[in-house]
């Protein structure tokens, strides 16, 4: 309380005299902060079209590219399901026609297409660390030669899973 009335008094006298007042200021701090949760995001997973055929005499090789975003450092798998029409990640089918035949096809995590992708962390997925950018990877598709169905649009839904 004395020191109060003190600076009271000086300031009072200061005033008297004719001189300025000096500046008062006062400081305070704050923090700034946000918390970076562990996330993955699709980015895209774009359709494998095998084109139009007329026979399934030899074999069709084609790709497509799929994108995830994942927090930096975090570690992620991505794997593909069986699709809709049966057969599991190992013998998927797609569906079609006019009777509802089947054709056979894979989806390989390498370009040589010798290694299945499927659903099973630690056995058939693809596992990979988050940089916090997209990260692109190529599903390398294959027909087999085979018995070729009835003319038609055959399709199947293939489902994508990130889990981190």
């Amino acid at each position: 309380m004395r020191q109060v009335r003190r600076a009271a008094v000086c300031m009072v006298a200061a005033l008297a005299i004719g001189q300025a007042q000096a500046a008062t200021s006062i400081t305070t701090t704050f923090q700034a902060k946000l918390v970076i949760n562990a996330q993955c995001l699709i980015n895209n997973a774009n359709n494998l079209d095998f084109g139009t055929n007329g026979l399934l005499l030899a074999t069709i090789d084609l790709t497509t590219t799929l994108s995830v975003i994942c927090t930096n450092l975090l570690p992620y798998n991505i794997g593909l399901d069986g699709g809709t029409n049966g057969g599991g990640v190992s013998a998927r089918k797609m569906k079609g026609g006019p009777a509802n035949e089947l054709i056979d096809y894979s989806l390989s995590v390498n370009s040589a297409r010798t290694t299945n992708w499927g659903n099973t962390i630690g056995t058939d997925t693809v596992s990979a660390t988050g940089s916090g950018a997209a990260q692109t990877y190529i599903v390398y598709g294959r027909v087999p030669a085979q018995t070729t169905p009835r003319p038609g649009s055959y399709t199947d839904i293939v489902t994508l899973t990130v889990t981190y």
